[in-house]
């Protein structure tokens, strides 16, 4: 691996570092036209019923997303990266969820049910961490290629047009046979490809992507996270990576926004949060990296407990890890 933007992460080798756009976090790089983010989401609450009435998850998160730009959203499993991001599609019909989700003017929250389905697919892809259980194992992964773009009135035949175009952009060899293969023919890395073609064959505006990468060797880890910078590049769409995985974070994203226990602790450029650091939390994930550089005798470091307060129980040290 090599060293990653700022300091204490590493990045793939096989993903270049993003050229620096010039402009401020969520700032778009396009032209004053294009100004306003993608994807704004403003005091964003998310509760669950549990036998006390409701318990929040997610406590008042704040995040934008500049067009053509890559937010990374980062935390220990447990912080609320995942609900979080389902919440701006309202995925989860069980959660309560309040504030605004604005995607340009459009407020998702505020969208009827029913208008859900114009949003979902055609303005917010979604790439889910777990392509064996995300994708239909009774369908071929053609058929569920071409089905964003079917239920848009798009013919049969120009839809596996575009299906197959796409997968072979995307790195599957021999896309026209493979298209008509069923999810078990594929391997992790082909199967994770073949649902990032689910969530951008109908060209959204947004993609967000729940860590993409996870249970793939590294090799393939780059690989993926190349056709998905590829695609944000081709097609001038922001992405929104949520991970655990800071290595990743330093050669992909621009932007960052550290979550701990459904709060936004730290927010900056990438370059400016691994530089400087500010939250305690924040400085012990990226002191958590293994570094290929490291004293092996010398131990990872531990990322400090959560302070009990009223709305996070008590949390439990986190164990000190040796090379």
């Amino acid at each position: 691996m090599t060293a990653g933007r700022g300091t204490g992460g590493a990045a793939p080798a096989a993903v270049p570092l993003r050229p620096s756009s010039g402009t401020a976090p969520g700032d778009a790089p396009f032209g004053p036209a294009q100004q306003r983010p993608a994807l704004t989401v403003q005091d964003l609450r998310v509760s669950y019923p549990s036998a006390s009435g409701s318990a929040e998850v997610v406590h008042g998160v704040d995040l934008s997303v500049g067009r053509g730009r890559t937010l990374a959203v980062v935390g220990e499993s447990g912080s609320g990266k995942s609900v979080t991001a389902r919440a701006v599609l309202r995925l989860d019909p069980d959660a309560r969820v309040s504030g605004r989700v604005l995607l340009g003017d459009t407020d998702v929250l505020a969208l009827p049910r029913r208008r859900l389905r114009t949003v979902r697919g055609a303005r917010v892809g979604l790439v889910f961490q777990d392509p064996l259980s995300a994708l239909n194992p009774v369908m071929t992964v053609g058929w569920q290629i071409m089905q964003p773009l079917r239920f848009r009135g798009v013919s049969r035949a120009e839809a596996r047009r575009r299906g197959i175009d796409l997968l072979g952009q995307l790195g599957v060899r021999d896309a026209a046979r493979r298209f008509d293969d069923y999810p078990h023919q594929f391997s992790g890395g082909m199967r994770q490809r073949v649902v990032i073609a689910i969530a951008v064959i109908a060209d959204p505006e947004v993609l967000i992507a729940d860590e993409p990468t996870t249970a793939l060797d590294v090799r393939v880890q780059a690989q993926v996270l190349a056709v998905l910078r590829r695609l944000a590049d081709d097609r001038g769409m922001s992405v929104v990576l949520i991970t655990h995985d800071l290595g990743i974070v330093a050669g992909f994203a621009d932007d960052i926004v550290v979550l701990r226990s459904g709060r936004v602790v730290e927010r900056g450029t990438v370059d400016e949060v691994y530089a400087r650091p500010h939250d305690p939390y924040t400085r012990g994930l990226l002191g958590a990296v293994p570094r290929l550089d490291a004293d092996p005798s010398v131990p990872l470091a531990v990322v400090p407990p959560e302070t009990p307060g009223p709305a996070a129980g008590d949390a439990a040290p986190t164990q000190e890890v040796t090379r």
